[in-house]
Parts: C-alpha cells; sequence; structure tokens
C-alpha cells in the first residue's frame, strides 16, 4: 500500500456513495413532504460535513496540502481504512435500501412515511449514521496528513452532535410510543455500546 494507492482507495469510496446515493436522492425529490425542520440549519451542517469529508481531503489529494501536517504513512492504518470503505459502502447500500421511500437528506417526514425497523434497522436507529462514521475514521486512516485524516471526523461530527437528538424527537413526534419501544430495543449508532 502506497499513499497514492490509498488516495485512489478514498476517490473510489467516494464514487461509491454517489453511485448508491443518487438514484435514492432523485426518487427522493418526487416524494411529497408532509414536514421539514431547521431548512438554514440543515444547509449549514450538511455544509461542514461535506468540507469534511470532501472538500479538505479532496484539496489534500490534488495539492499535498497543508505539508505542515503531514506524518509518516503507515500501510497497516491504510490497509484498515480500505476496509472500512467496503464496510461503509456496504451500510450506506443497505441504509438506503431498508429506508426506501423514507429516506431524506434533511430532517423531513414524508408523506406516508413509516418508520423502519427491519434490516440494519432491527439493531441500529442511526445506521447511516454509522456508515458516515466509518467513512470518517477511514478517511482518519488513508491520510497521513492531521488535517485531511480528521477533517472527516470533525466535519461528520459536527453534524451528528447538532443534528441527531432534533431527529430523534421529530420521530418522537411522528410515532410516538411506536418510536420509543424502538429506542428501548436499539442502539443509536454502535451496537451494544452507542
Amino acid at each position: 500500500m502506497t499513499p497514492l494507492i490509498a488516495s485512489v482507495i478514498w476517490f473510489a469510496g467516494i464514487v461509491g456513495w454517489f453511485i448508491i446515493r443518487y438514484p435514492h436522492q432523485r426518487r427522493s425529490r418526487r416524494v411529497p413532504k408532509q414536514r421539514s425542520t431547521h431548512r438554514t440549519r440543515e444547509r449549514w451542517l450538511l455544509s461542514i460535513s461535506f468540507c469534511g469529508l470532501f472538500v479538505v481531503p479532496l484539496l489534500y489529494v490534488l495539492t499535498g496540502e497543508p505539508r505542515f501536517a503531514d506524518y509518516q504513512f503507515q500501510p497497516l492504518l491504510a490497509w484498515l481504512g480500505s476496509i472500512l470503505v467496503v464496510a461503509y459502502l456496504w451500510m450506506f447500500y443497505r441504509t438506503h435500501k431498508d429506508l426506501g421511500r423514507s429516506w431524506s437528506v434533511t430532517l423531513e417526514i414524508r408523506e406516508r412515511h413509516v418508520l423502519v425497523t427491519r434490516g440494519v434497522y432491527s439493531r441500529l436507529r442511526h445506521p447511516m449514521y454509522t456508515a458516515f462514521w466509518m467513512w470518517a475514521v477511514s478517511q482518519a486512516l488513508l491520510f497521513p496528513n492531521w488535517v485531511a485524516g480528521l477533517s472527516g471526523l470533525v466535519g461528520f461530527g459536527t453534524l451528528f452532535f447538532f443534528r441527531v437528538g432534533n431527529e430523534e424527537r421529530m420521530l418522537l413526534e411522528t410515532f410516538g410510543d411506536e418510536y420509543r419501544e424502538y429506542m428501548a430495543r436499539t442502539h443509536r449508532v454502535i451496537p451494544g455500546i452507542y
């Protein structure tokens, strides 16, 4: 494993994510919304996450900057990061497939929205966030640069910590006791831990 191969693997993960997400995003635009919250806030959070998971690492891949934050490339870490790329792509695929018409980029309740509790959602309430955390960790393992490597954790972490509570409140308001029971038997992001 070399730094160039690690960069190619990171980019392949981005392409894979886009291929998985694109048809769902197109379909999502056609499904009427019943309720949407915090539009401006959502845009800011999504922008911060996008910068951390895509813009900063892409600049690093294309320019090698910021060089002051470089450290010695570790092939073993890059291999672990590569494994996480495969894992997060699988998790993205499963979450999109399991959510179907109930998926959206922002905090929205769709018309005829259902609470999905099957597939990967049978154990985790937010497996898509799990996938994004895996993406952020894989980036940290693939890039031997403190800024480019950790920008995904900071960017997505900002979105996650400012959003997940609002998302769960919205789901509680929409599904009530059904969601409370679901919360009681599942974990938020990491099976058996969180």
